[in-house]
């Protein structure tokens, strides 16, 4: 006759399937969330609103110093595929949500993915354990493609709006 079920044990083998962290990858999770605060921080700092109050859709990052995208610059006006994530973010973080579409949709998605991953990377930290997946890498890779194919997606909208338009870039 077989061992009776133990019936207080909640799915132990879940449990032991979530690797721990180690210290390098908890440190590395604070250092995310960090860094990712600090983007928000500058977001904050810069304003993405012209002269006369309308939203900017692209080059807010120009206020750092930074010279005009290369891409646009080498193709005669055509954005590049991230043309406006900066000044997404900076609407974002202002509550200005559709503008911060207007700008670059994709950008707007990843601005609420990064915040989003401040309190999960401090929260995984403590824990010890990351919050809500099983694999980090696999989850990782996965929100990489899909950030790039829909970074590509937009871009492809984009071009073929001003191509069919016949309004340019």
């Amino acid at each position: 006759m077989p061992a009776p079920l133990e019936q207080n044990v909640p799915h132990p083998e879940i449990a032991d399937a979530v690797p721990a962290l180690t210290n390098r990858v908890r440190g590395a999770l604070v250092g995310m969330a960090l860094g990712l605060a600090a983007v928000f921080g500058i977001a904050i700092w810069l304003n993405p609103y012209a002269a006369d109050g309308s939203a900017r859709r692209m080059e807010t990052h120009r206020q750092l110093g930074l010279p005009e995208c290369t891409f646009k610059t080498m193709t005669g006006g055509m954005p590049c595929p991230s043309c406006g994530m900066t000044t997404s973010f900076s609407l974002l973080i202002r509550g200005d949500l559709w503008n911060s579409l207007r700008a670059n949709w994709v950008g707007t998605l990843t601005a609420v993915l990064c915040l989003t991953l401040i309190p999960w990377g401090i929260v995984s930290a403590i824990r010890g354990r990351p919050l809500f997946i099983l694999s980090m890498e696999r989850t990782l890779t996965r929100i990489m493609i899909a950030f790039v194919s829909l970074m590509l997606l937009r871009w492809v909208l984009v071009l073929g709006v001003g191509w069919l338009s016949g309004t340019g870039f």
